[in-house]
């Protein structure tokens, strides 16, 4: 998982509604809450959930992200299409 993929972190795709992201931040941060989840990472994991949830449960703050998104898409294809492929084939494993 990137981490700066905020619906990555949440386990969302892009078309996500704001009722998705608030139950999936909600479910996330549930299993990776630090009094809860005794992982090495899981306090990271928590800190990545909420600051996907901030950006993406704002209007302006995930019009902003979306478009960086898409720009980054365009400007490095091979980059993107790695980054894919991994995500997806990494779940599969």
């Amino acid at each position: 998982m990137n981490p700066k993929d905020h619906y990555a972190a949440l386990g969302l795709r892009s078309s996500a509604t704001l009722a998705d992201i608030k139950k999936a931040a909600r479910q996330q941060a549930s299993l990776y809450h630090p009094d809860r989840n005794t992982s090495p990472d899981a306090t990271a994991r928590f800190r990545l959930v909420q600051e996907a949830y901030d950006v993406l449960s704002d209007p302006v703050l995930r019009k902003a992200y979306d478009d960086n998104r898409q720009r980054n898409l365009l400007d490095s294809p091979i980059d993107t299409a790695r980054t894919i492929w991994l995500d997806y084939f990494g779940r599969l494993t």
